[in-house]
């Protein structure tokens, strides 16, 4: 939860190294599949920091983290977000050297997938055609393949081997001579490209094989390839232990082995079928380390508020507050819209929910989220504390947007006002919630409570 300047400043050093031969043909992998995913500012660094290897082929000159940001015209947290980016992409690796006050940076630049990893990959091509659409997609995919002109059908291969063309001479090699092929070097090549891995200890696999039932799936199938393979889709598609059993048993061949293409099939189609035919999006899942103000060990209950936003993803927030139970489409629609079209960071977004959560009746209103949304984008908007105390400045101005005002004239005398339920940040002594007006009925004081309740899950970090 440390803050950039923590982790990186301007006076640190680095070097770049080559973890693998990067070809001119990577640029244009670089540009139309990765790019979409990591953005342009990630892209610029891994081309930046590309042109300073080039220069020495393997190794580049020491430099400042000062030089780099001058050279890209960059704020040194945005490198650092894009450093995480490209390292949680498997593009860059990072090494670390302390010594006394002084930190030294190896930047280990990594070679892309090659097209057809990219695009049966499981996971990255998932997001790629969410994130550009099936036509943009296609047109992808064509450009970065071709179509077999002949086919080898009938015919047999007749190419000679080594040894039916060469013969080895047997002299004798000088000191000198096998002293030359001795020498120390590192060569300029490529190793092949790992894809994206999810842990398998993000996924309770205890559990899952507790369930099995022998007769229908055998522990013996989970092989290592299969258990990679659950991690990655368990993330792609948030699939929970139950559910993924079911997809495993329709992945099942005659021979008992579990076909992976069969099981990335049957989740996809599961994921479909749950969400209207559309596919996961690529999201920062909690708030980056970078923008965290709270502290591991909260102080008062506005700190122990502020951990919990940016530790908890938006959908798990949304989750809490319905006791566990799912969020409907169109709160998860109106949320990425937010996230992507606003580009509002996940605990910003959860302060949003809160409030306007609170405001509506516990029901979240698109066009009243979004108005809000825009106006904290507008403003930058970057921290949860930010968010609580620019709602707490233009909290007269959110009401006359959702109606309140026009609400209150018609309210005749004689009835009770309902009076507006306030997030705990309001009240700056970090007390209870409290309301606009004394005469606040039964059913929002019912209303209140069931939110504070959620809201307490600190920590226990949302289960």
């Amino acid at each position: 939860m440390a803050q950039h300047w923590t982790e990186l400043i301007p006076i640190d050093r680095y070097a770049v190294a080559a973890g693998g031969l990067l070809h001119e043909y990577d640029r244009k992998i670089m540009t139309l599949l990765y790019q979409p995913l990591i953005g342009s500012t990630c892209l610029s660094l891994y081309m930046t920091l590309w042109a300073e290897v080039e220069e020495n082929r393997i190794w580049s000159e020491s430099s400042t983290h000062h030089y780099l940001m001058t050279t890209m015209g960059l704020g040194l947290k945005e490198i650092y977000e894009a450093r995480a980016k490209l390292e949680g992409m498997g593009l860059l690796k990072v090494f670390i050297k302390k010594e006394d006050d002084i930190r030294s940076f190896i930047y280990e630049l990594q070679p892309p997938l090659s097209p057809q990893q990219f695009f049966l990959d499981g996971m990255l091509n998932i997001y790629l055609f969410k994130k550009v659409g099936k036509t943009q997609y296609a047109r992808l995919k064509r450009f970065f393949s071709d179509k077999a002109v002949h086919s080898q059908e009938g015919y047999t291969e007749a190419t000679k081997s080594f040894q039916d063309v060469y013969m080895s001479g047997h002299q004798g090699l000088t000191q000198y001579e096998e002293h030359d092929l001795q020498e120390d070097a590192t060569f300029m090549g490529r190793d092949e490209s790992d894809g994206i891995q999810i842990s398998i200890d993000t996924f309770d696999f205890d559990l899952l094989m507790a369930g099995l039932n022998e007769s229908l799936v055998p522990k013996n199938a989970l092989t290592k390839k299969v258990k990679l393979a659950i991690s990655n889709l368990a993330f792609l598609y948030d699939i929970d232990v139950l559910q993924m059993k079911n997809v495993m048993i329709s992945a099942l061949t005659e021979n008992n082995d579990i076909n992976i293409e069969e099981l990335r099939k049957s989740a996809r189609d599961w994921y479909q079928f749950q969400h209207n035919d559309q596919l996961p999006s690529l999201l920062d899942r909690t708030q980056p380390a970078a923008q965290r103000t709270a502290q591991s060990a909260p102080a008062s209950k506005e700190d122990e508020l502020i951990l919990y936003l940016e530790t908890t993803s938006p959908r798990q927030l949304l989750k809490d507050l319905s006791g566990g139970a799912e969020p409907s489409k169109g709160d998860l629609k109106i949320i990425e819209d937010v996230l992507f079209q606003q580009k509002l960071l996940p605990a910003v977004v959860n302060v949003l929910i809160q409030y306007v959560m609170l405001k509506t009746d516990m029901k979240l209103t698109k066009s009243y989220v979004e108005k809000i949304a825009s106006h904290w984008a507008r403003k930058q908007v970057k921290r949860a504390k930010d968010a609580m105390e620019l709602a707490k400045n233009e909290h007269r101005q959110y009401l006359e947007w959702a109606g309140g005002n026009k609400t209150s004239k018609r309210t005749s005398k004689k009835q009770p006002i309902r009076s507006e339920l306030l997030p705990d940040w309001f009240d700056n002594d970090g007390g209870d919630v409290k309301t606009a007006n004394e005469g606040q009925d039964e059913e929002m004081e019912k209303k209140k409570k069931k939110m504070q309740e959620a809201l307490k899950k600190l920590h226990s970090g949302g289960e």
